[in-house]
């Protein structure tokens, strides 16, 4: 019919109406004819064909149609003799096109797998990012090379500029790779290949842009281990946020990685405080001295803190009283209790003279002694004293206290 219909001959008309009762399988037979042959004119006529006959069906769906043509011209492409797949419908169908366009990759057919992807509405990026791997292992400058795969890439979503690097960097092209590392999006993916690559300050850099901490930590720990000591403070010194995150870290975890940070950037003040905060941790007397002995020579040279060397002079001077009276008194503990706390047990167990002693030593004023002195003694019901007490001299507290610990 079609072949009359070609020559304006009126027996095409003819011809489909004697076939009108079997016109649609006729169509179906030539579209699915057509898929099958191999020849670029035998798939144009049954195609024509199928398209001449369709115009006289009421109801039609073109989907068939259509799909048999996107895959012949995809066939057809495969096909030529420089390509050399001769893939049959059967074949395609059940591999699908995207495993097509996988064996195309892998020959290094990039140009005509993207094609095919765009065709078929298939993800190019794969496609895009093994030819990028490619380009890199050419003789091409670095710069040259870095800004073609950029123009080709750069408007396509989701490509990993990093798997790229990692080629690169593989085929003994850094530059190129730290080049192509500025433009991956997720610094997940961009910090990890950096310190590979030993670019450890860039990925530093990169890690805090990020505002990723668990990446920052990466570096920083990956820094610490791997670098000399004075070399990791130069890295990380002039780096706020990253030396924030160090310091936070190392006062949980690495207490003396964090004097060695104190030490070098000479923060004697934030040392004595960590000497200090030590000297309580501290298992044995012996221990805590000597940490305290350290936070008060820490103190002593900075300027600012002369008041907190003192008191902390003060401390080793109670810690050393306490471990005198625990020798003297085997069945007592005074270590860990405060001054005022060590007067009141000392009164309490009649140390009277010890106590009024240790009060002079260490200047506790009038007002503080007295109050001390007076709850020890109504504790003790020990009302004769309590009065004879309050006859000595002069109360720098008044009486009233007095008379309230007897109401107690």
């Amino acid at each position: 019919a079609y072949d009359h219909f070609e020559k304006k001959s009126p027996k095409a008309d003819e011809n489909i109406r004697s076939i009108k009762q079997e016109l649609q399988q006729a169509v179906d037979a030539c579209i699915e004819a057509a898929g099958q042959e191999f020849g670029f004119a035998g798939q144009r006529s049954l195609l024509k064909a199928a398209s001449f006959g369709k115009c006289f069906l009421e109801f039609f769906s073109p989907l068939k149609f259509v799909d048999t043509c996107k895959t012949l011209r995809v066939l057809n492409a495969v096909r030529h003799f420089e390509i050399g797949i001769p893939l049959t419908l059967q074949q395609y169908q059940q591999q699908g096109g995207q495993a097509l366009v996988n064996r195309l990759v892998n020959r290094h057919q990039h140009l005509l797998a993207f094609r095919i992807c765009q065709h078929l509405g298939l993800k190019a990026d794969k496609v895009l990012v093994h030819w990028a791997c490619a380009k890199v292992k050419t003789s091409a400058d670095d710069a040259e090379v870095s800004t073609e795969i950029v123009r080709k890439l750069e408007n396509v979503p989701g490509v990993s500029y990093a798997s790229i690097a990692t080629s690169a960097y593989k085929f003994g092209r850094p530059k190129l790779a730290t080049m192509l590392l500025d433009y991956e999006p997720k610094a997940a993916d961009q910090v990890p290949l950096l310190i590979h690559m030993k670019e450890d300050e860039v990925a530093l850099a990169k890690a805090i842009d990020s505002g990723d901490t668990d990446l920052v930590y990466l570096v920083i720990l990956h820094l610490q281990r791997t670098r000399p000591i004075k070399e990791f403070m130069r890295i990380i010194h002039d780096k706020k946020s990253a030396m924030d995150l160090l310091q936070q870290y190392c006062k949980q975890q690495d207490r003396a990685l964090l004097r060695d940070i104190y030490t070098f950037f000479d923060q004697k003040h934030e040392s004595a405080n960590l000497y200090a905060l030590d000297s309580y941790r501290a298992k044995s007397s012996e221990e805590r001295e000597r940490c305290l002995q350290m936070a008060m020579k820490d103190f002593a040279e900075t300027k600012e803190y002369q008041f907190n060397a003192k008191v902390t002079e003060d401390q080793i001077k109670l810690l050393i009283l306490q471990n005198e009276l625990e020798a003297a008194l085997p069945t007592e503990k005074f270590v860990n209790l405060p001054l005022g706390d060590t007067l009141y047990k000392l009164m309490m167990m009649g140390e009277t003279k010890r106590a009024t002693k240790i009060r002079g030593d260490f200047k506790v004023p009038d007002k503080r002694f007295w109050w001390i002195r007076i709850k020890a003694l109504a504790e003790q019901r020990d009302w004769e004293s309590l009065e004879k007490f309050s006859k000595e001299k002069k109360s720098p507290i008044g009486y009233e206290p007095f008379v309230d610990v007897c109401m107690e």
